[in-house]
């Protein structure tokens, strides 16, 4: 899949409830572009991470948390509550912001990464180049339909 490159930028002052929100997780940053996105101490803080989502409601649309992956580039969980979705399974548009955050501090253009949701989903990304990322993995169909419009 083709998508832009949204590459977030570092928030010097976020909200005093982010680390309750997150249950307490150590928070190493948090970044923006459409999204919050919070980068956390280490993978198992990422995977264990339970968040309060009626908290979380209030305050957020859409949140990502990440962190370097111990057997992959890196990792991710993403959340999005006020749109009715706690944790999507694997999510497109937060690769969007991951790729290029991750890219410019890994310093590399292809890199291999694991949504850590209940489902989860293995991904190979790359940063093609200043406004554009590129994702694949594998896929299984849930759902097959037709819709049509008059």
């Amino acid at each position: 899949m083709d998508f832009p490159s949204w590459k977030p930028e570092r928030l010097d002052v976020y909200h005093v409830l982010l680390n309750e929100i997150l249950g307490h997780a150590e928070i190493v940053g948090v970044y923006k572009y459409r999204d919050i996105l919070v980068e956390l101490e280490n993978e198992a803080a990422v995977e264990n991470c339970s968040p309060d989502f009626t908290l979380m409601k209030k305050y957020f649309d859409k949140m990502i948390i990440t962190t370097p992956g111990k057997k992959v580039d890196f990792v991710s969980r993403f959340f999005a509550p006020a749109a009715g979705i706690d944790e999507d399974p694997v999510t497109g548009s937060a690769h969007a912001q991951l790729i290029p955050f991750w890219s410019e501090k890994l310093n590399k253009n292809k890199l291999h990464a694991i949504q850590l949701s209940q489902r989860g989903g293995e991904l190979w990304c790359e940063q093609i180049n200043q406004d554009r990322v590129t994702i694949s993995g594998n896929c299984v169909f849930y759902m097959k339909g037709e819709i049509t419009v008059d």
